[in-house]
């Protein structure tokens, strides 16, 4: 088959490339950071994942039988718009960003004008540790065509959602409350638990009311969650305002959560294992502080 290409190379794109399959052309990408002072970091990723990176769009997306967009939520947009024109013919465009339902539609318009066919992606998991077998969730006029490209690139877990485009992206939109807010308000409690000096007495409270739950750990991963990818998740929580918006059913939650994710992931804190050096990172305590 013809060039698979990739828009934004992050934590997707290395997942997704890594064992590709014997047979299939070596996969290309291009991301907006080679053109930024993180330029050599860019390419080393490339090489490591032995993708052939490109310094701009359109030498990448000519001849390619399938475009997978994995930019952040901000972006999905403005890239289909103005990338679409330099796709071939029938190009499988596969929007994989977690964007409104009537985001994904808009950027549908554009590459079906240009000629492209749009396939509504919704990815349901974090790619590691599954990569290409991470759940997808998949609609649109072109969702057949779209199942069988994906299979044969070597994802095992995808899903046709019966509807047009935005069907798929609406479930991921409307599930994020749940994700992202749990993360959101995990974190609250935490911090404040902690500033109080009541952690473990709190912890201990919420596992006795969930038998099964260890919310250290859950606590754990949430805020680690919140610090690599905080201001990623507030962009995709914007999106799901707006979704809940267009349904009318009420978005101050959604909208809390954005602000609390982003306000964690600007921080630009390192990551750092256990909870409570993320706590201390956080608080901006020192670990004699903490003692």
């Amino acid at each position: 088959m013809r060039e698979v290409s990739f828009i934004g190379f992050g934590e997707a794109g290395s997942a997704f490339t890594s064992d590709w399959p014997s047979g299939l052309a070596r996969p290309r990408a291009f991301d907006i950071k080679t053109d930024s002072p993180q330029r050599d970091q860019k390419l080393r990723e490339y090489a490591r994942a032995d993708v052939h990176g490109y310094d701009t769009p359109d030498r990448m997306l000519r001849g390619a039988a399938a475009v997978l967009s994995l930019v952040t939520a901000d972006r999905a947009l403005d890239v289909a718009r103005d990338y679409a024109p330099m796709l071939d013919k029938g190009t499988l465009w596969f929007d994989m960003n977690s964007v409104a339902p009537q985001t994904k539609q808009a950027a549908a318009k554009s590459v079906e004008a240009a000629g492209g066919r749009y396939v509504d992606v919704a990815l349901m998991a974090p790619v590691h540790p599954q990569k290409r077998a991470v759940p997808l969730l998949v609609s649109g006029p072109h969702s057949d065509a779209g199942l069988a490209l994906l299979a044969l690139l070597g994802f095992t877990n995808i899903r046709k959602v019966e509807g047009g485009v935005g069907a798929a992206s609406a479930i991921k939109m409307i599930r994020s409350v749940m994700v992202k807010g749990l993360e959101a308000l995990t974190t609250e409690c935490v911090l404040a638990a902690e500033a109080a000096g009541v952690r473990d007495e709190v912890f201990a409270s919420l596992n006795a009311s969930w038998p099964g739950t260890d919310w250290t750990a859950k606590a754990d991963y949430n805020l680690d969650r919140m610090i690599v990818h905080g201001e990623r998740r507030a962009a995709e929580m914007e999106e799901v305002v707006a979704t809940l918006d267009a349904l009318g059913t009420g978005s101050a939650m959604a909208r809390s959560t954005a602000g609390r994710q982003r306000e964690i992931g600007a921080r630009k804190l390192l990551p750092v294992a256990g909870l409570s050096a993320k706590i201390d990172a956080v608080l901006g305590r020192k670990k004699d502080e903490a003692a």
